[in-house]
């Protein structure tokens, strides 16, 4: 839909974003399987951690992350899903279980994951199912990686917290152990950056990272 959009008015992403809406399938299986799995945890690289989120398009979560002092990449990619090498293409149709995801790599002296998590459920509408926006479909599913007990603690509370402000609403990301996170496309990569006049980033990824910007000043570089 990303590529429909690019090459279209802002006065149409609207129409197309609904027209180009995925129906939702029964995943509950998956999920329950996904649950108990052991999570893979990431060693310190150089010094560098790194964490792993889904909220709608990769576009848009990735120039969000990179905007916060403390990130020194993100990355485009896949995961959350049971299928090897999945692509830009497979994961839209919804049959991959893979979600738009990023890879943050960040200095944990400077940023901690805790404030990640709260830039995370702060930048996106947490109470929408498979999707963000008119991105919608399980690829653009909100999941929220951990790697380890204390990084599930962290989440569990702060979605026990949102649970209790939003209700009779809840917190749709799901809350999965790490497992793999596949690179996507080189295109993808710092695409918001290199690509400024692109339709769908001037009329959504732009205007959802600068609310996140304005409701966190204290975490933007």
């Amino acid at each position: 839909m990303k590529r429909i959009l690019s090459n279209l008015g802002l006065g149409c992403l609207l129409f197309v974003a609904t027209a180009c809406s995925k129906p939702t399938t029964d995943r509950s299986a998956e999920k329950e399987a996904q649950s108990t799995e052991t999570p893979v945890e990431v060693p310190l690289k150089d010094g560098k951690a790194y964490a792993y989120f889904a909220s709608g398009c990769f576009w848009c979560v990735e120039g969000i992350f990179e905007s916060i002092r403390g990130v020194e990449e993100s990355i485009s990619g896949y995961s959350g899903g049971h299928t090897d090498n999945p692509t830009y293409e497979s994961s839209n149709t919804g049959e991959t279980g893979h979600a738009e995801a990023v890879e943050i790599i960040y200095d944990p002296e400077v940023v901690s994951f805790s404030s990640l998590v709260d830039a995370y459920f702060g930048s996106q509408d947490v109470t929408q199912v498979n999707g963000q926006g008119g991105d919608r479909g399980s690829q653009y599913r909100s999941i929220i990686f951990y790697q380890n007990a204390e990084q599930k603690k962290i989440i569990d509370a702060k979605v026990a917290v949102l649970n209790e402000e939003l209700a009779p609403k809840e917190v749709a990301a799901e809350v999965l152990p790490f497992q793999k996170f596949w690179v996507g496309e080189d295109y993808h990569q710092d695409y918001e950056r290199k690509h400024p006049e692109d339709g769908y980033i001037r009329g959504v990824s732009i205007p959802r990272a600068r609310k996140f910007q304005e409701k966190f000043p204290e975490l933007v570089k």
